[in-house]
């Protein structure tokens, strides 16, 4: 079990904080959105975020470690590619198209060290957690059949952390959850907002392990078509990008699996919050429902969790 998904503490903070840091995770959302590149590559991918989940698991750490590994290495990978497969290298390289199989097949040799040394710099960022020692992380790698050395380790941190300019404070999914789950406490005391956090674990690791099927089925819920065009397709990248909309999906879909009574209040009161209209978390809220309630014979129809009255 996590060290903190059960002991965080609600309703302490101030309103004018909260305010505060609301409008502050809210501004570093927009960024990042309008940072995006339309050749966006996406490493968020079932099988590295399962990876991530077990190694957190195995190293007993904070899931908030494991997510914002993935953020730590999601901007990583792009950044080493980018510089990887950027003028004037590529220009050099132009006439050969080995060089580019070269560069993938060398970062395919070092992606799992990478992945692992993410979850480490991860690990040192939260005073709440024990740092795992390079002496215990080669341990840890020697018995998942990886030969690495601690300087392999060390090394692979430093090109980590110069890729970021050793920019390590990024918001993860966990990091919105937890502040809306702080606001909306704050500003509907009713909302047992304790039982929901444990909640919301569950379902954004869901989320998250089954993040292309979500959200293919978002773009075809908002696009109301089921072959998507290119450039639909392009333009929807900010909408998976989007942590804002995550957190307030995945707080959506707690409430109506807690206490469906208290669905509506809270998806209004995230909406006042985030400016997110209540429709496009609905939408949000149905399409992760289906997903929870799909069942696990192929074939088999997927029973509509929201049409159920109580």
């Amino acid at each position: 079990m996590a060290k903190r998904s059960s002991g965080h503490r609600f309703r302490e903070t101030a309103g004018d904080l909260l305010s505060d840091a609301l409008i502050d995770l809210n501004m570093r959302n927009k960024e990042n959105l309008h940072s995006l590149s339309q050749n966006y590559t996406n490493f968020k991918n079932q099988r590295t975020y399962e990876c991530i989940f077990l190694l957190t698991k195995e190293l007993r750490l904070d899931p908030l470690v494991g997510y914002h590994a993935m953020e730590l290495l999601q901007r990583f990978m792009v950044k080493h590619l980018t510089d990887l497969l950027t003028p004037p290298t590529l220009q050099a390289a132009a006439a050969d198209r080995r060089y580019e199989d070269a560069v993938f097949d060398e970062i395919k040799e070092k992606f799992p060290v990478f992945v692992f040394a993410c979850v480490q710099l991860a690990s040192k960022l939260f005073l709440f957690e024990d740092i795992i020692t390079n002496k215990a992380a080669v341990h840890f790698l020697h018995s998942a059949g990886l030969s690495v050395s601690k300087q392999t380790l060390q090394e692979s941190e430093m090109v980590i952390l110069k890729a970021l300019d050793f920019r390590l404070s990024t918001p993860n999914p966990l990091t919105y959850i937890e502040l809306l789950l702080e606001v909306l406490g704050h500003n509907e005391p009713s909302v047992p907002v304790e039982d929901l956090y444990d909640l919301c674990h569950h379902v954004l690791q869901l989320v998250s392990l089954d993040r292309a099927a979500v959200y293919d089925s978002l773009l075809k819920t908002t696009t109301r078509c089921n072959s998507p065009s290119r450039e639909q397709r392009e333009k929807f990248v900010t909408v998976t990008e989007d942590c804002m909309l995550l957190g307030v999906g995945v707080i959506a879909v707690a409430t109506f699996t807690l206490s469906v009574r208290k669905w509506e209040q809270v998806v209004a009161e995230l909406s006042h919050i985030t400016g997110i209209s209540s429709r496009s978390i609905s939408d949000f809220t149905h399409v992760i429902l289906m997903h929870i309630a799909r069942p696990s014979s192929p074939g088999a129809p997927a029973r509509d969790p929201m049409t159920h009255t109580y």
